[in-house]
């Protein structure tokens, strides 16, 4: 059954499974920071207060959840926090240079940094932490990436691409075909990209954030 407590319940053990307080949750998605606030839960005179649709679907996005994980933490299954493995870390000069990655995409090689995330990172993950801001403001300097090269990926996703001069760079996936990619940017400051495929070494899908 769908009730006040259970939907404010599983915000809450989604913030958990992702390392996150409600405030950070909140931010993450581009909220207010107090929005799931316990305060905001009920209205001065006592009635519950419900999370927007359009609040929630910011918060499965932002985290990568999956619809059905999220229904899963209403009704009570999965509500414990997330498994946690460590997965590889790299900075973004780094991926940039040779040496460091296959022609699949995948760190190449031994002693790397390790981070300990959620879950949803699987075997051929990896980490690759933001340098500088051509990023903003969606990811800042310092927040990291978890990437998932053997990922499919569609209009509307989050990527990683390397192209074949050394170039890292985090954008949205507009387009891609056989013949070229084309990625809008996070950053206004920093313009839109249409690279042939022919320049493209690798193309990652981000599937978690830690901010």
């Amino acid at each position: 059954m769908l009730s006040h407590d259970r939907v404010w319940a599983a915000i809450d053990a989604l913030a958990e499974r992702y390392s996150l307080s409600a405030s950070g949750l909140a931010r993450r998605a581009g909220l207010d920071s107090t929005a799931f606030n316990k305060s905001k839960r009920l209205s001065s005179d006592g009635r519950p207060r419900w999370p927007s649709t359009e609040s929630l679907a910011k918060i499965i996005e932002a985290t990568g959840a999956s619809l059905d994980e999220f229904t899963g933490l209403i009704e009570g299954r999965g509500a414990s926090p997330a498994s946690r493995r460590a997965v590889p870390l790299l900075g973004f000069a780094q991926a940039g240079a040779g040496g460091f990655f296959d022609d699949a995409g995948f760190p190449a090689g031994q002693g790397w940094d390790l981070v300990e995330l959620p879950a949803q990172s699987t075997e051929s993950s990896y980490a690759l932490q933001v340098q500088g801001d051509s990023m903003l403001p969606l990811y800042r300097n310092g927040d990291v990436l978890i990437v998932e090269p053997g990922a499919a990926t569609r209009k509307g996703d989050r990527v990683v691409v390397k192209t074949t001069s050394g170039e890292v760079m985090a954008k949205v996936l507009e387009r891609q075909t056989v013949k070229s990619i084309a990625l809008v940017s996070l950053n206004p400051e920093h313009p839109d990209r249409d690279i042939p495929m022919l320049e493209v070494e690798w193309v990652a899908r981000i599937v978690w954030a830690s901010q």
